[in-house]
């Protein structure tokens, strides 16, 4: 794996070691790009340095097309966006044959992400893939909060271990369960994500949420609800990370309103192992790797050479 630059402190060159695992995956460092906010790659090409990079999550692959919800399905909040796309995307049989080689050629790693209507279609999905070169882990999005079902398989323990333990038994790749906040408890949750065989946590997808023209009397989306994403949710996503990673033995990659090499900083010391990239991805798509470039000072700053180090060394007050 490769080195980032070594980092002067105290007078000596000490060598920042950014390598994390999540379960049977490495990555040279802990900063990864959210599934939905970076396309299929190639849409950022322009903008970011792959080599650089963690990890990829492309957009959410569904077995059949969809069209996604009706418009207006994004709507900008105060410290945020409300997006109530649907998984709008091609299938799987587009994203094997369109967009996987030009995702297999990237100098990281790619975990494909995949949302099914049932726990059937989830394990022929995880099939699909587990046989299809390039693909580095798998993300099983069981929390999207603006489709018919899309957060029903994540908010009950039972239903979620059940999709994962099918999941499973199709694939020896590594196993992700992106879950919702939109529950009064992530940890009975991640426990079941855990039994069903899960090599690792996504913490958080979006918070549901609305916005309403009150001159027109109407809800704003054409689907009424969507999921509120960007700074505003960060404490919350904080708080779900340091109350799952105190609860459950599973590597956790953060997510929700990262913007700042500080937000990275704070996801780790709360237990995260890795975070990914979302909103911000829209608004400064070179954030993440200017993060990876950031990292190394950052832990000189509290004096660590090691990402490992830091991983949930969140003290009580």
């Amino acid at each position: 794996m490769p080195w980032t630059p070594a980092a002067r402190r105290g007078g000596s060159i000490s060598i920042m070691d950014l390598e994390v695992s999540i379960g049977r995956l490495t990555l040279p460092n802990p900063i990864l790009v959210a599934s939905g906010t970076f396309g299929y790659a190639k849409e950022s090409a322009g903008f970011v340095d792959f080599s650089k990079l963690g990890g990829i999550v492309p957009k959410t692959v569904t077995w059949e097309p969809r069209i996604g919800n009706r418009t207006p399905r994004i709507v900008e909040t105060a410290s945020g966006m409300l997006n109530a796309i649907g998984l709008d995307n091609d299938g799987i049989d587009h994203f094997l044959r369109v967009h996987l080689p030009y995702l297999r050629k990237l100098p990281t790693s790619i975990i494909a992400n995949v949302a099914g209507r049932t726990v059937e279609e989830y394990a022929a999905l995880v099939t699909r893939l587990n046989g299809a070169e390039g693909v580095d882990a798998i993300e099983l999005n069981l929390s999207c909060p603006n489709v018919s079902c899309g957060i029903d398989f994540a908010i009950n323990p039972e239903s979620t271990e059940r999709v994962i333990s099918l999941a499973r038994r199709e694939t020896d790749k590594p196993l992700l369960a992106k879950l919702t906040p939109n529950v009064t408890s992530v940890a009975p949750i991640a426990q079941a994500a855990a039994a069903g065989g899960a090599d690792g946590l996504t913490l958080i997808n979006t918070v549901v949420g609305t916005a309403i023209d009150w001159r027109r009397r109407r809800p704003i989306l054409a689907n009424r609800i969507g999921g509120l994403s960007g700074p505003a949710i960060k404490p919350i996503a904080l708080r779900i990370v340091m109350e799952t990673a105190a609860k459950v033995d599973l590597p956790i990659i953060g997510v929700g309103g990262i913007g700042s090499i500080d937000d990275v900083m704070e996801f780790l010391v709360a237990g995260a192992t890795a975070v990914q990239i979302g909103t911000a991805n829209f608004y400064d798509p070179g954030l993440a790797t200017r993060l990876v470039d950031e990292l190394p000072g950052a832990l000189a700053a509290i004096e660590e050479n090691s990402v490992r180090r830091i991983i949930g060394t969140l003290e009580r007050n």
